[in-house]
């Protein structure tokens, strides 16, 4: 659940009042797709109460599949506080005390269609805690026998790893399992760096980090299991895809004016994996993605700003097209 600051340009400490909305990478990404017009059921888990009922209401009336998200017993639905100070400030305050999501399990895995699904985009984070480790590396090995194109969203939340090298060590292991891999410049590094004197979650990349990074994604795609697709997500300069075959892909963004960027990321998967899912190359996928992304920059809130599959297209075609 998120609570979204209505009190746009103002200190934390002086917001007024909150709009109550779904939150979290996977919840938006859902949200993203189905308004996309694509088919979508998520994975998650919340609490028995209050919480966990408005979450499951909010994502049923967005068209989301939600039967195979089961209440875990005391618990709490997770929640973010979020402040809006444009062009770039949004502090964001997380509370996951004892969250409802981090106990999925195998078996919830196994009620899911993921054998029968075009597609499983995974959430970085759900590597963190708890058995949804061990119900993430499920899922991912039985899509990838299955033959389902699987998808990771890296989704860095620094706060919900106990140290900065267990992100990589996590992370590395499911790499075999992947298809394609979505982040930013820190989350790669994150992900990738072994020197754990370097690894600062949450900081960004000096130069020779960024020159490093080239090296280690490099050195990953040569490597029998690895993701066939690196997407980087580089904000205003657009996306760089490495490919197993050595190219690069680049796509760039859309300018607008910024009043939010919290969901953007959220919003470039959905439009990432809706490309991807209609056979579009990886150019016209990607630029699919930032025009989502870049909607929602532009619009207060996060789900709230998600677009919907004309608004995208019409977006695209005002500004000549993909």
């Amino acid at each position: 659940m998120d609570l979204f600051s209505q009190s746009v340009g103002a200190d934390f400490v002086d917001i007024k009042g909150f709009d109550a909305s779904i939150g979290g990478s996977p919840s938006n990404i859902a949200l993203g797709s189905s308004r996309l017009g694509m088919r979508v059921a998520l994975l998650t888990a919340v609490s028995e109460d209050n919480v966990g009922k408005f979450v499951l209401y909010h994502l049923q009336n967005a068209g989301v599949e939600t039967k195979y998200i089961p209440f875990k017993p005391n618990t709490r639905t997770g929640l973010a506080i979020l402040g809006v100070q444009p062009p770039d400030r949004f502090p964001l305050v997380f509370y996951r005390d004892n969250p409802a999501d981090i106990y999925l399990t195998i078996q919830d895995v196994v009620a899911t269609p993921i054998a029968q699904s075009r597609a499983l985009l995974l959430s970085g984070t759900a590597l963190s805690r708890g058995s949804c480790r061990d119900a993430t590396l499920f899922a991912a090995e039985f899509a990838n026998a299955n033959g389902v194109p699987t998808f990771m969203d890296l989704d860095l939340r620094p706060d919900q790893w106990d140290y900065p090298q267990a992100c990589g060590t996590s992370i590395r292991s499911i790499l075999p399992l992947l298809d394609v891999v979505i982040g930013t410049e820190e989350e790669f590094y994150a992900a990738l760096a072994t020197n754990s004197e370097a690894v600062m979650l949450g900081k960004m990349v000096t130069d020779a980090q960024r020159e490093e990074l080239e090296d280690l994604v490099r050195a990953m795609l040569v490597q029998t299991q690895s993701p066939d697709a690196w997407v980087l997500k580089r904000g205003e300069h657009g996306v760089r895809i490495y490919l197993r075959d050595g190219s690069t892909v680049s796509a760039a963004g859309f300018q607008v004016e910024t009043v939010n960027t919290v969901g953007a990321g959220d919003a470039f998967a959905s439009g990432l994996v809706y490309g991807y899912l209609k056979g579009w190359n990886w150019h016209k996928s990607a630029r699919m993605g930032n025009a989502c992304g870049a909607i929602v920059v532009s619009r207060h809130g996060c789900a709230a700003a998600l677009p919907k599959e004309h608004e995208v297209h019409d977006f695209v075609t005002e500004r000549g097209g993909f």
